[in-house]
């Protein structure tokens, strides 16, 4: 694409040109949707239990209308993420229920990985089925409905596995960056539209996500069982934090020191955040290979 000349830069309308220069809606619009910082409409997937159920907890403490949506059976709104139909279902209930959206939160995630000449490539395409292709299934089920309302917000669960990638966990490291990326290009393809994306990062918190973790490398689930052990903080942090980060407007929200810290070691010192992640590496095959 070639950029525009001055004299078309003068034919583009001045509500395009504000939405252009700060990614965001005019004035105007800004204070419609300001309007509903309480009472929004809330999606959340995997909202029966760990995180998904702290944060339904933490958007309803503020007078926000969630639905939680899961696979678990007696969940309020059934959702399988794999399924085109059921995300269909799930739009067209918040339509009849609501009118429409306001957040939707891409909670729902398994937790997975195994060293690169363990795991199985069936245990590659489970975890990308479900924590990288479900948080596209719900973008391109509500990127419509956001377009037309001209505004929404959109939360995607992440990991610090995004930012920082340890050994064993290769595939959880690739879907998770993945999802960082994509939330990424979310936010610039939909700013023009008034909808925002925001990217969560947390480390290792506690958790029943990690009781559920499959996978045939069973060194990597006795270290990672270990580290979500010895976690300083729960689902309920967690998400409070998540909702400070909102507030503030972060695209990225690391809601926690350890990964402020080691993101922060990444970006500022590679050559001794490498030391650490071999450091890591090592313990790992030590723990698969005590011999």
């Amino acid at each position: 694409m070639s950029p525009a000349v001055p004299e078309q830069e003068e034919r583009v309308p001045e509500e395009r040109r504000v939405r252009e220069e700060e990614g965001r809606v005019p004035e105007e619009r800004r204070e419609g949707r300001a309007a509903r910082l309480e009472g929004r409409r809330v999606l959340i997937t995997g909202g029966a239990g760990g995180l998904g159920s702290s944060l339904v907890a933490a958007f309803e403490a503020r007078g926000d209308r969630v639905v939680a949506a899961d696979i678990t059976d007696g969940a309020p709104l059934h959702l399988d993420v794999r399924s085109d139909d059921d995300w269909a279902a799930a739009r067209d209930h918040v339509v009849e229920e609501w009118g429409g959206l306001d957040v939707l939160v891409n909670n729902a995630g398994v937790a997975g990985g195994g060293r690169l000449d363990v795991a199985g490539m069936d245990e590659w395409q489970w975890i990308t089925e479900i924590n990288l292709f479900g948080v596209v299934r719900g973008i391109r089920t509500f990127t419509p409905l956001f377009k037309q309302q001209r505004s929404g917000l959109i939360v995607n669960i992440a990991s610090l596995a995004g930012l920082v990638h340890p050994a064993g966990m290769a595939s959880y490291n690739a879907v998770k960056a993945g999802v960082v990326a994509l939330s990424e290009t979310t936010g610039h393809e939909l700013a023009e539209y008034g909808v925002r994306c925001a990217c969560v990062c947390p480390s290792y918190f506690r958790t029943g996500l990690v009781d559920a973790m499959q996978g045939t490398d069973t060194a990597v689930g006795k270290v990672i069982g270990g580290l979500v052990a010895a976690a300083p903080l729960g689902p309920d942090e967690i998400a409070a934090a998540v909702l400070e980060g909102l507030d503030r407007g972060d695209e990225v929200i690391l809601p926690d020191e350890a990964a402020r810290a080691a993101y922060a070691l990444k970006l500022g010192d590679r050559a001794a955040y490498d030391q650490v992640m071999r450091r890591q590496a090592r313990h790992l095959n030590a723990v698969a290979d005590p011999s």
